[in-house]
């Protein structure tokens, strides 16, 4: 059991249980001639939404796993971290004309097994008003490290506070486009953050950190990233690859993950405009957005690249889209821009 809890810990968790509504798909036909009633109705539930059910799936057949979350661990196992752990972890923010939304779900093979969500996720605002940029963070726990679970849920905030000591270095280096001061940095912050948290060999995980400056004037984001997982971008009903061409290795490094396995931290500059829609997620939703039947990306596209962004529980339900074969944690963060 890890020890040394921060008191926050048990505090900062969204609760599980999140539900969501659609608008019907069918419309049942009026009676005609209308009928005056008898007496004046009472005013009616509202008839035009339904549960949603279980989250949709592609492929002929679902997955064998049941869709939604079983046993968990107990108080009594011995990590008092993992039995608080929540199954569903779901958080959102707008600020200026970006618009965020985040879920982070445990996969069906932990439901299945009763283990607890080794992702986590972090969604905040960084640096001073004049240098702001939204942080967006996201981490898998690796499954053979037995503390993973706490050394995720720890490297995603104490990345956060070690990347706002660097906001102002940060935000000039963004806004010059000098990728080398931009990857110093990244390579400081990150690795002052697994020695302020105190990262174990046990808690290994992989980390991703998305800055996006809330000055709409700076088009250049920033992705920092160690392990598998990363960045997607839509663009024209189309997912792609946000890490720059002939470097493959942000998307392909299944053996690196924080503490000590990784070479060094990658970072890259992209740029983005209002109407493109940035996806940030662990490999639980990249994988299955990168396999050879399209129908899950698709899906995905059609949810996400509507005039209309999704509400949390809208956006939680449609990250649940299943797959066969990949039941693994799922963590997701989109960012969508207005234009001007």
């Amino acid at each position: 059991m890890p020890g040394g809890y921060p008191a926050d810990a048990y505090y900062a968790m969204s609760p599980a249980g999140v539900t969501s509504e659609e608008p019907a798909s069918r419309v049942e036909a009026e009676a005609w001639p209308p009928q005056t009633p008898a007496h004046p109705p009472a005013p009616a539930e509202r008839t035009d939404d339904v549960p949603r059910g279980a989250p949709e799936h592609v492929g002929h057949r679902p997955p064998s796993y049941p869709p939604h979350p079983l046993s968990r661990p107990s108080m009594r196992d011995g990590d008092v971290f993992a039995a608080l752990t929540p199954a569903v972890l779901l958080d959102g923010a707008r600020v200026g004309r970006v618009t965020v939304r985040a879920a982070s779900v445990r996969g069906d093979s932990h439901n299945w097994e009763g283990t607890c969500r080794q992702d986590a996720m972090t969604v905040t605002r960084i640096g001073p008003p004049d240098a702001e940029m939204l942080l967006l963070a996201v981490a898998d726990g690796l499954g053979s490290a037995k503390s993973s679970h706490f050394g995720s849920y720890r490297m995603t905030r104490q990345a956060a506070i070690k990347l706002d000591q660097e906001a102002e270095s940060i935000f000039a280096a963004l806004s010059a486009q000098d990728e080398g001061e931009l990857r110093g940095i990244a390579n400081k912050a990150i690795v002052g953050a697994v020695g302020e948290a105190r990262i174990a060999e046990d808690e290994a995980t992989t980390l991703h950190v998305l800055l996006v400056p809330t000055n709409a004037d700076v088009r250049e984001r920033v992705v920092f990233s160690v392990g598998d997982g990363g960045l997607f971008v839509l663009r024209g009903g189309r997912w792609e690859h946000g890490n720059p061409a002939g470097d493959s290795s942000l998307l392909d490094t299944r053996t690196e993950a924080l503490p000590h396995a990784y070479r060094s931290v990658k970072s890259f500059l992209l740029r983005t405009e209002p109407g493109e829609v940035l996806l940030l997620g662990t490999d639980g939703i990249t994988n299955p957005l990168t396999q050879k039947d399209p129908e899950f990306a698709l899906r995905l596209a059609h949810a996400w690249g509507g005039p209309e962004i999704p509400s949390l529980s809208d956006f939680v339900w449609q990250a649940q889209t299943r797959a066969k074969s990949y039941d693994d944690d799922r963590t997701v963060i989109c960012v969508w821009e207005e234009g001007a």
